[in-house]
């Protein structure tokens, strides 16, 4: 999910893709280093715009984060597309949260779900950023129910929240430890509470 910046020099003001740029060495910055540890001068600096530009588009760094958050739901890089792929079958769609993709190629460290990022470092449950990270929690709920009633499976709101508890555990235990395949773990895990509601 991570994103490249352009290094075209850019003239102050509110240039054409600006706001682009921003956003695509926000997910950089935030991938590398965190939330937190990433201040908007930095971001300005690896855009490259002017301070002035940046806050002219993101007057706080909360509305930068939000905006990044839904960015990242709308690159179709997310758990999200991966159940909403039509021309999968269910049960695919359901496995495909385990898998997870291969070391980049640059071996850059395996980076763990951002919404659960964010949401650890914006831990007041009322905070828009938060509240958005919830938001995308339940609706992953919501997608993984609809495909285990499409299979027939007994309690399928019930097996869906233990389908997404395994994901999201997956993606964090990838994540400190490292190690891009660790799904395949919860991928076992997950045959085997489909198997036994479709028993």
């Amino acid at each position: 999910m991570s994103a490249t910046v352009g290094t075209a020099a850019v003239t102050g003001g509110r240039g054409r893709g600006a706001r682009e740029r921003i956003l695509a060495a926000t997910a950089r910055l935030f991938a590398t280093q965190g939330i937190n540890a990433t201040g908007m001068e930095q971001v300005a600096e690896a855009a490259p715009v002017s301070k002035r530009t940046l806050y002219a588009h993101f007057r706080a760094k909360n509305d930068l984060v939000l905006a990044h958050l839904q960015s990242v739901a709308a690159s179709g890089a997310t758990l999200e597309a991966v159940l909403t792929r039509e021309n999968v079958p269910p049960m695919e769609r359901i496995l495909g949260l385990f898998d997870q993709p291969g070391p980049a190629p640059d071996a850059a460290p395996v980076r763990g779900c951002p919404f659960i990022d964010a949401a650890a470092e914006f831990p007041d449950p009322e905070s828009a950023v938060h509240a958005y990270a919830r938001e995308q929690k339940l609706r992953m709920a919501q997608l993984v129910t609809a495909l285990v009633t499409k299979l027939g499976c007994r309690e399928p709101a019930a097996l869906a929240e233990q389908l997404v508890t395994l994901a999201d555990g997956a993606a964090t235990r990838a994540m400190v430890l490292d190690e891009p395949d660790y799904g395949r773990h919860a991928r076992a895990a997950a045959q085997t509470l489909l198997g036994h509601a479709m028993a």
